[in-house]
Order: structure tokens, then sequence, then C-alpha cells
């Protein structure tokens, strides 16, 4: 049986999301770290479990790609979309277990406001996925990319801020070591926003043509 055309659309938002309970997690995650393990420990795995069945999805949608004589949208497009949002969860999934391998038992202000900031990317690229099946609505999408790309950047300012405060005071060497542990902890938080940007540029790509 040949897939009807509102199946694209309605994989990709639930793709979407996945995503966006996973980036949801992270954030609960980062903010209870210090305050409850087994908080943490539960959060990981859910983050985890949303990865899985965002995979599951993603193979779903790419089937779909490959069965499909005519798609309602470009081909290259979607596929392209389809892994940009993947990229998305692989990095929030990172973030997550970056706790464990880095030893993270604390956040601070910086750490909290970049997984809040992943939060609303993430939301404003859901919704704008919600709409992509209704043309009238492709101005809202479009705007709602261009916020994403703006969050995404206010974030480097956030970035810059946290690794300045990291290498501010002198230490020992194991203050050292925390320091730089905590900027790649940072990195790997930015990684998830530079990949919801991403997938902003590609959907307002795929708007734009479809306009």
């Amino acid at each position: 049986m040949l897939p009807k055309r509102t199946q694209f659309f309605e994989l990709l938002e639930a793709h979407s999301e996945r995503v966006l309970a996973g980036a949801n997690s992270m954030l609960r995650l980062i903010n209870d770290l210090g305050v409850s393990a087994a908080e943490v420990a539960a959060l990981i795995q859910e983050v985890n479990m949303n990865e899985a069945s965002a995979d599951q999805i993603k193979a779903d949608l790419l089937l779909m790609l490959h069965k499909s004589f005519v798609t309602p949208l470009n081909r290259d497009q979607v596929y392209e979309l389809t892994l940009d949002i993947d990229r998305i969860m692989n990095a929030v999934q990172d973030v997550a277990q970056a706790v464990n391998i880095y030893h993270i038992g604390a956040a601070n202000a910086e750490s909290r406001e970049l997984a809040s900031m992943a939060v609303d990317a993430c939301s404003r690229l859901t919704r704008a996925i919600a709409a992509l099946k209704e043309k009238e609505r492709s101005e809202v999408s479009v705007n709602l990319c261009v916020e994403i790309e703006r969050i995404e950047e206010k974030s480097d300012l956030v970035m810059q801020r946290a690794i300045k405060t990291l290498f501010q005071n002198e230490g020992d060497e194991q203050a050292a070591l925390r320091a730089l542990a905590l900027r790649e902890f940072y990195a790997l938080q930015e990684k998830v926003l530079r990949a919801c940007k991403a997938s902003a540029q590609m959907l307002e790509e795929i708007l734009i043509q479809n306009a």
C-alpha cells in the first residue's frame, strides 16, 4: 500500500515531538544535578528512551521515502530534514550521557540557561513542522525558524560567558581538570542548539520553495 500524503507530515511531526520530549528531559536532568542522584539516573534513561523512539520514527520515515514514487515535498529535502532532526536528538543524548562521563555533579546558571534555550528552540521547531502541512501557515513557520536561529545566536553569548567564568580564577590541578570537563559539557550543549539551527534553516528552505 502506498503511503498517504499526510503520513510524511505526521512522521516529521512525531519525530520532532520525540526530540522536544528528549530536550525537556535533558533540561530537567540538568536542573536536578546535585539535587537527586536517583532522579538524574531516571532522566538519563528517559532521554535514551526518547532517542530510541526517535530512531524508530526516523527509520519509518526513511523507509517511506524509499518506497514512495511521489512525495509531498522535495525528497532530498525531506531526507536532509529528517537527518537534521536526528542530529538534534543525538546531541541531546550526548549531553545526558556526558553527565556521567565527565562526573557533572552540579549545574550552574549558564548550563541551565543553555538547556532552557535548547527546549525553546525544539519547541519552536516542533510548532513549525506541525504547520508544514498547511501552506497558509508557511509564514508562521518561517518566523519560527528565524526565532530558532536567533536563539542559537544568543546561546553563543551564554557560551562565551560560561567559558570566561570557568577560567577566571586560578586553582589547583583538580580545579583545572574540572574546568576542562565543564567546557566539554558546555560544548555538547551548544551542539544541540547548532543542530536546531541547521534544522530550522533546512525547514526554512523547504517552506520558501513550497510557498
